[in-house]
């Protein structure tokens, strides 16, 4: 097999993770993995159970003041985190700190684009009942949400977020224009997208897309992407409207 092409300045993700195995994971596949074996970008995964404490190696305790579930110490993240960030920018605009959270901003393909732009991410997977704030706050951390829903631990987001931050980057989009033309690109949710047969169970491609008029074409596909974001995504809509002065 041969050996992955290593890009001087490649984007750079570190994740800080009790299941280490859970990565690659899908970022191995299709796209993102490619990019992984050409250099494009880099994966480096740091395990939490080697930073715990004692001979069992504990990680979390109980929260303060009570109630249910286990914290992560300040003091064993703090260790993961100086073992990740040990080649990292110290500038968080060049080299943010990502704390995947339910309570945490939530993601976007603005945001995804800002993180294409840095030079690497850390990603701290918070597992129980989460992180203590100490450790936050003193590593400037920035929390952030794949939506209103709790779940297991950060793995999957972080997946879900490194694949929509790599797939941005320069030379890992086959054909550019695939990330100027998808949902969110310009505050609008796709248009829809047809394929052969030209006639399948019935139903046919819209005429539009097979006459060869790319004006109309476009025209077609602008109007489509107006139509569905103001039936699924009010919000999306009057947002657009506003950055239109409408």
């Amino acid at each position: 097999m041969e050996e992955p092409r290593i890009l001087r300045g490649s984007f750079a993700a570190k994740v800080v993770t009790l299941f280490p195995d859970a990565f690659p994971g899908t970022l191995g596949l299709s796209l993102t993995g490619r990019a992984l074996d050409l250099g494009l970008w880099r994966l480096e995964t740091v395990d939490l159970r080697p930073f715990g404490e004692g001979r069992h190696r504990n990680v979390d305790d109980t929260p303060s003041g009570g109630g249910a579930g286990m914290v992560l110490r300040p003091d064993v993240v703090d260790r993961a985190l100086r073992a990740a960030m040990a080649e990292a920018a110290p500038d968080r605009a060049r080299w943010p700190v990502v704390y995947l959270s339910p309570r945490g901003r939530p993601f976007d393909q603005a945001m995804a684009r800002r993180f294409a732009g840095c030079e690497g991410i850390t990603l701290l997977c918070g597992r129980f009942e989460g992180v203590d704030q100490r450790v936050l706050d003193h590593w400037q951390v920035e929390e952030v949400s794949l939506g209103d829903f709790v779940m297991t631990g950060g793995e999957i987001a972080a997946q879900a977020v490194l694949d929509a931050t790599v797939r941005l980057l320069p030379g890992v989009l086959g054909n550019a224009e695939s990330a100027v033309e998808e949902s969110f690109s310009d505050g609008l949710l796709e248009h829809p997208q047809y394929t052969r047969p030209p006639v399948w169970e019935g139903r046919e491609i819209p005429p539009v897309l097979t006459s060869g008029n790319h004006g109309e074409i476009a025209k077609w596909r602008r109007a489509e992407a107006e139509r569905i974001t103001r039936a699924r995504r009010p919000d999306l809509w009057e947002a657009f409207r506003a950055r239109q002065g409408q």
